[in-house]
């Protein structure tokens, strides 16, 4: 039988309900019997001690908070029963910790399309990225009238328009990173066609962000600027034959797994999270970095008590700095903004087990593995340094999966513990990390890692997970694709004229 909880690290003084567990049940742990005095639901945490005010609560061998009263044996032990050690910002000192990865080069390659500039991308699209929300409605027209003239696509996977509500009104810093990201999007490997598309009289001119792409491939990504055209949806269904004519005709080809580089990102976390799908993409990120691949981390508010574990994996000094600018600058962004800098579980978090934002960020960091940093990205940054990288971006799932896709990413890897349907401009994995979620919403998940409560071991459901990126990789279609779930959004940080 499958146990019912489970104690995940030595240090620990709570262990977590696997099954719900009746008040009045019996549990062994440590030699010791345990009379739970409440029910426990699944996920959650109950005491293995007493807990005298103050006290220390530990999992994953680290403390999550500390007891607001005292807490007694046997007890569920939540948000209201502990409270955060967080607060304001940290002093670091750098301790580099290694750890010997035995991960032997496996040679493996997928199937993907090799771009002029050295890129591989693992999908062949054509896009339309508008400059300024204002020409949102006459790019979905070309969109909706290519489809009609064109039927089934060949060559092609989709065609798509990514619609925002930026590019104009907006100043400073704030205006830079919609144009990064914008660029970043115009340059992804996984289109083989974009139609930049501009109003004209948008602070982000079209001219100037011809300038502001740098070197890129002009049979590839095309400008229409709507002002200056008699027409602009005869135009650009021009414009977007053109590019159908030209990537219709892309192969994919074999190429080595270093070329693959994959975002890491949970939501709608709960009390599993940390035991089951985040190991799991650690152990992932750790194999494709030895493949000599790369893996990006973000989401850095849910990095805040977990942040020294990535400091001390720092390769470099430089690296350290790099990092402690990264938790710092989020943390500032919150203090400017005069919101609580730890205020992070979201109802859903709470509900799902997760009481503290330690206990959160110690759950979402796993997603990385045991591998050192080698490169640390702001914001809109592009990947220039293979390996694990950190970006700054914030939690919010579709800004944090933009921004993992703008770096460079190919593709997302999104594990949960709720479930949420929505899809990044890539293909966007949902692993769940729970069975029941996994069986009850299979238009949501596409890989369950549930089953380590179960039968699997990480060993073997670690294989499962390589073979199915791969597959992905070579052009099988997660959920967010088959049901065109495709959005972007921006980080919004300044004022709006």
């Amino acid at each position: 039988m499958a146990a019912k909880y489970i104690k995940i690290n030595p240090a620990d003084n709570v262990a977590v309900a696997i099954y719900e567990l009746p008040a009045g049940e019996q549990v062994n742990i440590d030699g010791k019997s345990i009379t739970l005095k409440e029910t426990i639901p699944a996920g959650h945490k109950f005491s293995l001690q007493d807990f005298s005010s103050q006290e220390n609560v530990i999992k994953y061998g680290y403390a999550i908070g500390h007891a607001r009263d005292k807490i007694a044996e046997g007890t569920l032990v939540n948000e209201k029963n502990i409270k955060t050690n967080l607060e304001g910002l940290l002093d670091y000192e750098y301790k580099l910790e290694t750890v010997t990865l035995d991960i032997p080069a496996r040679n493996l390659t997928f199937r993907g399309y090799k771009r002029k500039n050295g890129e591989v991308g693992i999908r062949n699209e054509i896009w339309i990225v508008p400059l300024v929300g204002c020409v949102n409605g006459p790019a979905e027209s070309i969109i909706r009238e290519f489809r009609a003239q064109t039927g089934e696509l060949k060559g092609v996977d989709t065609i798509e328009v990514f619609k925002h509500n930026y590019g104009c009104s907006q100043l400073g810093d704030d205006h830079e990173t919609t144009r990064k990201i914008l660029r970043d999007i115009v340059l992804h490997p996984n289109a083989g066609g974009v139609l930049v598309m501009g109003l004209g009289c948008e602070n982000n001119q079209p001219d100037d962000f011809r300038e502001f792409l740098g070197e890129y491939d002009e049979s590839r990504v095309k400008f229409l600027v709507a002002q200056r055209v008699k027409d602009e949806h005869a135009e650009g269904l021009k414009i977007m034959h053109e590019l159908y004519e030209l990537a219709s005709k892309d192969q994919r080809e074999e190429v080595s797994l270093s070329e693959l580089k994959v975002g890491l990102k949970c939501g709608g976390s709960d009390g599993f999270s940390g035991i089951t799908a985040n190991p799991l993409l650690g152990v992932f990120s750790d194999f494709l970095v030895a493949q000599g691949g790369t893996t990006v981390l973000t989401e850095v508010p849910e990095m805040f008590g977990a942040e020294t574990i990535l400091m001390n994996r720092c390769e470099s000094e430089e690296m350290f700095d790099k990092t402690v600018h990264l938790i710092n600058d989020f943390k500032e962004y919150f203090i400017k903004n005069e919101q609580p800098v730890y205020e992070n579980p979201s109802p859903g978090n709470k509900a799902g087990g997760i009481s503290t934002l330690e206990e959160k960020s110690l759950g979402c960091t796993q997603k990385c593995g045991k591998s050192l940093v080698r490169d640390v990205l702001m914001y809109g940054d592009r990947i220039k340094t293979k390996g694990l990288n950190l970006l700054s971006a914030p939690g919010n799932d579709l800004v944090a999966a933009t921004a993992l896709g703008a770096s460079g990413c190919q593709m997302v890897l999104f594990t949960t513990g709720r479930g949420t349907p929505f899809g990044s401009f890539v293909p966007t994995m949902k692993i769940s990390t729970n069975t029941p979620l996994y069986e009850n919403k299979p238009g949501w998940i596409d890989f369950n890692a549930g089953v380590l409560l179960e039968h699997k071991i990480m060993e073997e459901l670690g294989e499962d997970f390589i073979r199915y990126i791969i597959q992905v990789a070579n052009g099988e279609w997660v959920n967010n694709e088959k049901k065109n779930y495709r959005e972007i959004a921006i980080f919004k940080t300044g004022v709006t004229l």
